[in-house]
């Protein structure tokens, strides 16, 4: 799922950014014959995520440096673990220090909070998926690490999936128009699903046939009762209000996915440091 030519032309970017027309603290610091020795430590228990990125930084800036990681993407890392072993030329290893923390520290964040979701509602068959509320132009690395925190991933982008929410309803008219348009455009591999407020709506939904329908924000009991009248003629999603006190109640109305913006959004890096 990370595309290597992706991968690498946003780290490149990345180094593009940081590093400007060079970093005048370490180059005037550090002869070209310096080495350096160090490890990758985490100060926190999580789900390592983002070891392919985080060597991709250092590639690019020498080929003399080497690193040994002892753990692998999805692995459960406890506080105090050497994650790695990582030797080679002074500068380049300080000048790409902040840079492959960055993408490291985050990825990880996102698969240690994804997986705190995936286990809560464990006892169930749904699946805690993301949403499109990701950052600008790192939405690969982030969807990457849902997946690796044991989500399940909604639609990349606006092509993958004709989605018709609220404001889409009221421009077409409603949800029969809407639907009606959309089938005479789309092509045969793409799926709608409707976002459905109300369960006026999820009836009407059903009688358009769509492949997917969303209850959004709707209560538990409304939630219940929208899943029989559905019956599993329709993938069904609950999306809005979940957080992890709310995850556990809304999986057990027996809907197939849950989307959430806070396994992205709202989750904290995970403490990992790099000492030489």
């Amino acid at each position: 799922m990370l595309n290597k030519f992706i991968m690498e032309d946003h780290v490149k970017s990345a180094l593009i950014e940081d590093i400007g027309y060079g970093d005048i603290t370490t180059e005037n610091l550090a002869e070209d014959t310096d080495k350096l020795e160090g490890f990758l430590n985490t100060r926190s228990d999580g789900v390592l995520c983002g070891v392919e990125v985080f060597k991709t930084v250092y590639r690019l800036l020498s080929e003399d440096i080497k690193i040994d990681f002892h753990f692998k993407d999805g692995d459960l890392i406890k506080k105090g673990d050497k994650l790695a072993d990582i030797s080679g030329p002074a500068k380049e290893l300080l000048i790409g220090e902040r840079l492959s923390l960055n993408y490291i520290q985050r990825m990880s964040g996102i698969a240690t909070e994804t997986r705190k979701y995936q286990d809560a509602i464990s006892p169930y068959n749904a699946k805690i998926v993301d949403t499109r509320k990701t950052t600008p132009n790192f939405r690969m690395f982030e969807k990457y690490s849902v997946k690796t925190g044991g989500g399940a991933l909604h639609r990349f982008n606006l092509s993958d999936c004709a989605m018709i929410k609220d404001n889409h309803i009221r421009l077409a008219g409603s949800i029969t128009k809407a639907v009606e348009k959309l089938r005479k455009n789309l092509s045969h591999a793409h799926k709608i699903e409707v976002e459905c407020d109300t369960l006026e709506q999820v009836i009407e939904a059903l009688e358009c046939n769509v492949d997917i329908i969303m209850l959004d924000n709707m209560t538990v009991e409304n939630m219940k009762k929208a899943v029989q009248m559905i019956n599993h003629t329709a993938i069904v999603e609950a999306s809005g209000n979940v957080n992890l006190s709310t995850v556990n109640e809304i999986a057990s109305t027996g809907v197939d996915i849950i989307s959430s913006s806070a396994i992205v959004a709202k989750a904290p890096t995970l403490d990992i440091a790099l000492d030489m």
